[in-house]
């Protein structure tokens, strides 16, 4: 059983709530408010395109790896406590970010960052699924917490432009502190204690494996567009991270004391909810990557002006995400999460009409069904994956539906960024070929659309306005063709989850028996039954 809470805790469950969001928030943010500053690292720390790629990739390696460990910890020795300690590691590896005078040592805090971060976000949710005991008011309470995750995913750019105009670049770090620190007073005085009562012995194998596992693959994501993905390099990393993967399922299953139970993953529900939350984050983050650039380069828009460009669409993500609970209420979970993917995929699909000058008021409409989509998804997927599970075993719930965000959203920069930049570079060296800019600079403009707008930039100065116009407008069409790819892929991808959704997730949770049938056998422990 999971830990009761006293009087005084269950006196301000949205209180807590508000705190949880305050946690998810900051480490959210801090996933995208680097990204703008990817510039500034070169300027300031010299910084090259390989250093800026791992600057982003510590992070996201580090946090996803841990995530299934970290959410087993907190199941085992406390969800609040392993919060504060997330907090602090987080706090003090942001100041020492602040602080690094090489790419390497920024690299570094980054990577530690990534530990703080993967030992808050699954207990913020964990917490949540303790406090809020009713399923209708935790449906309510989880569709705050995703709007919260996916407003700090656009609000990240705006927060980092602003502190890059007006600050020193540390200040995208530094910024985290004050939050942290208030932050964590609330948590010390509000947040109930929780954890899985029902843990008798540690797992080490089963936490080894999976953070070798899942390092392993979001490594050979990370990396399989620079070494290419048929290479010997992502072969073998790919296989590894499939053998350490089998090894983790194979031990977990035959457990006593398994650190995740993997026959969950039978239960339909749970796994619907978790493919549809990659699926969703997998195409928004394939395309932020993108409409970034597209703001910046081909629109010319500044790093605070592009940022704020951005903002329309953390406002319909914030407008549906506390909807969807009360529409998942009254038209099924099965209707809103599937109506969610194809918004989506309706604005993605809407993006491929874009041009170097297509007005931004309809850039807005297209933001309103991708956010208003993801909105519709993320609450009531997060819910039917936390559903599926017992109270005392949330944090890892919570580390699967993180661990599936995360994988999702780096696949989508990977595999979406690798087709985008082969279109781009492979449909410039076509509208430059005969031109008369030299091979060397024609090779640089395709290497990247930031060196690409630099060339046609020094074109500019050295034949005049008239060449470096001709340089730009080539690398503008070329970037609107593998935006085009890119989008179409994001529809796809989210049409394909949409399909899924349809076809596995329950018409109604709430429907569901709130008490799933549990097998006591002492080979599985604690069995899910699965959910028809």
């Amino acid at each position: 059983m999971h830990q009761t809470p006293t009087p005084t805790e269950r006196r301000s469950p949205w209180l807590t709530l508000a705190v949880l969001c305050a946690s998810v928030f900051i480490i959210v943010v801090d996933g995208t408010i680097v990204n703008v500053a990817l510039p500034t690292f070169v300027r300031e720390l010299g910084a090259t395109t390989s250093q800026l790629q791992w600057i982003v990739d510590a992070y996201v390696l580090v946090f996803a790896g841990l995530l299934m460990a970290a959410g087993s910890i907190g199941d085992r020795f406390g969800r609040k406590g392993t919060l504060m300690i997330g907090m602090v590691a987080f706090g003090a590896t942001s100041i020492l970010a602040s602080l690094a005078t090489t790419p390497g040592q920024l690299i570094a805090w980054r990577a530690a960052m990534g530990v703080g971060a993967a030992l808050i976000f699954p207990a913020t949710l964990a917490i949540l699924v303790n406090v809020f005991t009713n399923a209708r008011e935790r449906a309510i309470a989880i569709s705050i917490w995703a709007a919260t995750s996916g407003l700090a995913v656009a609000l990240g750019p705006v927060t980092g432009g602003f502190l890059l105009e007006h600050f020193f670049w540390g200040s995208a770090f530094l910024v985290n502190v004050p939050v942290i620190v208030v932050a964590m007073i609330a948590i010390w005085r509000v947040v109930p204690t929780s954890r899985d009562t029902t843990i008798h012995r540690f797992d080490p194998l089963g936490i080894v494996l999976s953070i070798a596992g899942v390092t392993v693959l979001v490594w050979a994501v990370i990396e399989g567009p620079k070494h290419g993905w048929t290479s010997p390099t992502s072969v073998v990393a790919f296989g590894l991270a499939a053998v350490l993967l089998t090894a983790f399922i194979r031990w977990e299953r035959h457990s006593d004391h398994p650190m995740l139970d993997v026959s969950v993953f039978t239960n339909m529900r749970f796994t619907a909810g978790s493919v549809s939350v990659a699926f969703a984050f997998f195409a928004l983050f394939g395309f932020i990557f993108m409409v970034t650039q597209y703001f910046q380069f081909v629109r010319g828009y500044g790093t605070l002006e592009a940022g704020v460009r951005t903002v329309p669409f953390a406002i319909f993500t914030g407008m549906a995400a506390p909807l969807s609970a009360k529409l998942a209420e009254r038209f099924g979970t099965k209707a809103i999460v599937t109506a969610g993917l194809v918004s989506m995929a309706i604005g993605f699909a809407w993006t491929t009409r874009d041009t170097a000058t297509t007005s931004y008021w309809l850039v807005v409409g297209q933001m309103f069904f991708m956010g208003g989509g993801l909105g519709l998804v993320s609450a009531p997927a997060t819910e039917a994956i936390m559903g599926a599970l017992p109270p005392e075993k949330a944090g890892v719930g919570s580390a699967v539906n993180d661990t599936a965000r995360e994988l999702g959203g780096t696949l989508g920069v990977a595999i979406i960024g690798s087709l985008f930049a082969s279109v781009y570079a492979s449909r410039l060296g076509e509208l430059l070929s005969g031109s008369a800019l030299p091979a060397d600079a024609q090779r640089i403009a395709g290497e990247s659309v930031g060196a690409g707008v630099e060339v046609a930039r020094q074109a500019g100065e050295v034949a005049g306005p008239q060449a470096g116009s001709a340089v730009k407008a080539a690398v503008d069409a070329a970037f609107i063709d593998g935006f085009r790819v890119g989008s179409w892929v994001s529809a796809v991808v989210v049409f394909a989850g949409a399909l899924i959704a349809w076809r596995w997730l329950p018409s109604h949770v709430a429907a569901e028996s709130s008490e799933l049938a549990v097998d006591e056998s002492p080979q599985l422990g604690r069995q899910v039954s699965p959910v028809a």
